[in-house]
């Protein structure tokens, strides 16, 4: 059995086509709960850094919430989340269980290091604040458990963050794979690809997406609370490598598979919705980029679906630039979405043709496409999360749709660590 985590000492935490038109009527029922509140909602914000530093600029520019507290064990990082609020009045915190005694803060949004989610996720739920996480949701399948039940036990409002959720398209393209539009859809392909030069390598910014601008390491031991930052990770003297680029290393994520398989095939759950797969292989290695990093620049990864005969690819390719949009693939026809999964805003449907036509000849052209327009309109991820604050109703990617996104990536790592193919037992919630 599973022992569930408790709250954590200063010391142990140190330590420690026609039919179409048709789908596209079924639009005007995602706009429930779309309007804004005339109660703001009091949050704060945990880990204001790459990603963190994202969400700061939305929510303090929006007024269907309050910020009202920030924290962050890099002090820059605090007074860039001050600024950010649009609130002079903003406390600041270092450490994030003294910003929980609170009582006034009502909603948390985590967006640290994916090793610290759980154990935020839980504390934040044992206080009464409703939360909204970052993906990956977290680093293990006990883990995943204990946030899940953790949420269902308090009736906690949680949101996990991928934002592909709030896409019209993926509501129009669910609706017509039902109606039949692509016949059996046996395959479904994504992927994620990255290029740069050799001095711009991915996932070595500083701070924010793509800056290379690289701060003092001597100024920055300063201004971080470097074990707070490690809490149960193995203790290490200070690595600016491990802070600054902490998906490269093994102790404080997953990997391709936390950032950016979680991303695509959360997406595609939204639009089949099949759940956990079945099984998973994954092959993944460092091909290109030969510096300390752990995890592989090049990740492989299928997932099979028996009971519905799909199988779900993901390729991950750090030394290219082609892109491998959500690709749905049936007997009577293709569906390729124009962007990755959290920005496939539209999407083409084309007849499948009986053989190859070689490029000298007249290629296919699509049998339908579909842009959003003013009637497909839906709250953004936020939004959805804000307004069931105030109405207790379920978010679009609640705890058992990041249940089942956490499972899924690591079913990718487990493989990958095994060097075989995983299984998923669900009769005992393991992967075997």
């Amino acid at each position: 059995m599973d022992a569930a985590p408790t709250p954590l000492s200063r010391r142990s935490f140190i330590q420690a086509t026609g039919k179409g038109a048709a789908a596209m009527a079924v639009a005007p029922s995602i706009l429930k709960g779309a309007s804004p509140t005339q109660d703001p909602v009091r949050i704060a914000h945990i880990g204001i850094g790459t990603r963190g530093g994202t969400l700061m600029r939305y929510t303090g520019s929006i007024d269907m919430c309050k910020v009202v507290a920030v924290c962050d064990v890099y002090q820059p990082h605090v007074e860039k989340a001050a600024k950010l609020s649009n609130n002079p009045e903003v406390a600041r915190y270092t450490d994030y269980r003294e910003l929980l005694n609170d009582p006034t803060i009502e909603a948390v949004i985590i967006a640290t290091p994916d090793h610290w989610h759980e154990q935020m996720l839980l504390d934040a739920i044992a206080v009464g604040k409703d939360v909204y996480c970052e993906k990956g949701w977290t680093t293990s399948v006990a883990a995943a458990r204990r946030m899940r039940d953790a949420v269902k036990k308090h009736n906690t409002v949680m949101q996990l963050g991928h934002q592909g959720r709030q896409l019209p398209s993926a509501d129009i393209a669910k609706q017509m794979i039902e109606n039949g539009d692509l016949g059996n859809v046996t395959l479904v392909n994504t992927g994620r690809y990255f290029n740069a030069p050799v001095d711009r390598p991915p996932w070595r910014w500083y701070g924010w997406y793509s800056n290379y601008d690289r701060p003092d390491p001597k100024q920055v031991i300063k201004d971080l609370d470097w074990e707070l930052w490690l809490g149960d990770a193995p203790g290490i003297e200070f690595n600016e490598r491990h802070f600054w680029h902490w998906r490269c290393y093994w102790p404080y994520g997953t990997g391709q598979a936390g950032d950016l398989l979680s991303h695509e095939l959360d997406f595609v759950q939204s639009v089949l919705g099949y759940g956990i797969p079945d099984t998973c292989f994954t092959s993944g290695h460092n091909a290109f980029w030969h510096d300390d990093r752990e995890v592989p620049d090049t990740w492989i990864a299928s997932n099979t679906f028996e009971a519905q005969n799909c199988t779900v690819t993901f390729q991950g390719c750090m030394n290219s630039n082609r892109q491998q949009t959500p690709e749905f693939i049936g007997n009577k026809g293709r569906m390729i979405f124009n962007k990755i999964g959290q920005d496939a805003s539209m999407f083409e449907v084309y007849a499948d043709e009986p053989m190859y036509k070689p490029a000298r000849y007249p290629q296919s052209k699509p049998t339908f496409f579909f842009a959003p327009g003013r009637e497909h309109k839906k709250p953004t991820h936020m939004e959805n999360f804000l307004t069931c604050v105030r109405t207790r109703e379920r978010p679009t990617c609640n705890e058992d749709e990041a249940f089942i996104e956490a499972v899924t990536l690591l079913m990718s790592v487990e493989s990958y660590m095994q060097k075989r193919l995983v299984r998923w037992d669900k009769a005992k919630e393991e992967i075997v």
